[in-house]
């Protein structure tokens, strides 16, 4: 059975830093886990990958020794199960607005004591019930689950406190794309404004905190976030792409 390296890196008070894949691309997994990265985020949400893709993903994260986190596309406990029955350790539910759903969520994630997740202990997530009982690999597999509710509309900001109180909530990622068009698309000093203060208050309440819509370009703006207590980091692989490309060419041309 697996250790879930970023639970244990953020358990340890580190700061972990996941890129965001949404295509088809065990490869690009497996060179996010080679360079050290702790984390990718398979976006499924945005993304078009199947089922049998996001396992394959999972398989690449699994050899390099990066953990598997999937940006899930809503909250339905049936979407839940099919996702962690792939593999992966973390889920990143989007629109989590309420305490209600944010205890749903965390419930549909985990089995029994703390949940209801569909049972399914000879699968891929279990070692496939080999050298391991169903009780110690569903406890097992409970302790090393990341559950991520977004926190990317105004509605969630004003229950932030009674989400703060559920239960099962591991890291709430505030991110500003989504923030920012439910605040009716400010100018992004606003929305950043709003998220200078979600990130102090989540800490406050207990509870770990992601920060994503950011640029691979603004290291300083990132840095302020994680200063402000934010310590699970998003990042764009095409983003990133985009910004390695740019720099070799300037360098390329600055030498000419």
């Amino acid at each position: 059975m697996r250790t879930n390296t970023t639970k244990a890196k953020l358990a340890g008070g580190k700061v972990v830093f996941g890129a965001i894949i949404s295509r088809h691309a065990p490869d690009l997994v497996e060179l996010f886990g080679a360079i050290g990265y702790d984390f990718v985020m398979i976006d499924c949400e945005h993304g078009p990958m199947s089922l049998d893709e996001v396992e394959h993903m999972v398989r690449a994260a699994e050899v390099f020794g990066i953990t598997p986190i999937t940006r899930i596309p809503d909250h339905e406990d049936s979407t839940i199960l099919r996702f962690l029955d792939r593999g992966v350790q973390g889920i990143i539910v989007p629109h989590v607005n309420t305490a209600r759903v944010a205890e749903g969520v965390a419930r549909a994630a985990r089995y029994h004591p703390h949940g209801h997740r569909g049972m399914a202990a000879g699968g891929r997530a279990h070692d496939y019930g080999v050298g391991t009982t169903r009780d110690e690999s569903t406890r097992w597999v409970n302790s090393q689950l990341l559950v991520i509710p977004m926190v990317e509309e105004t509605e969630a900001v004003d229950n932030l406190d009674a989400i703060l109180k559920v239960s099962g909530v591991d890291v709430l990622h505030v991110a500003s794309s989504d923030l920012g068009q439910s605040m009716g698309n400010p100018a992004a000093h606003e929305v950043r404004q709003v998220m200078r203060e979600v990130i102090p208050r989540i800490r406050a309440g207990g509870k770990l905190v992601g920060v994503g819509g950011n640029a691979p370009s603004d290291a300083a703006g990132i840095a302020e976030f994680i200063k402000l207590g934010a310590n699970f980091v998003t990042i764009s692989s095409l983003g990133l792409l985009r910004l390695g490309a740019e720099d070799f060419r300037k360098r390329v041309q600055a030498a000419l």
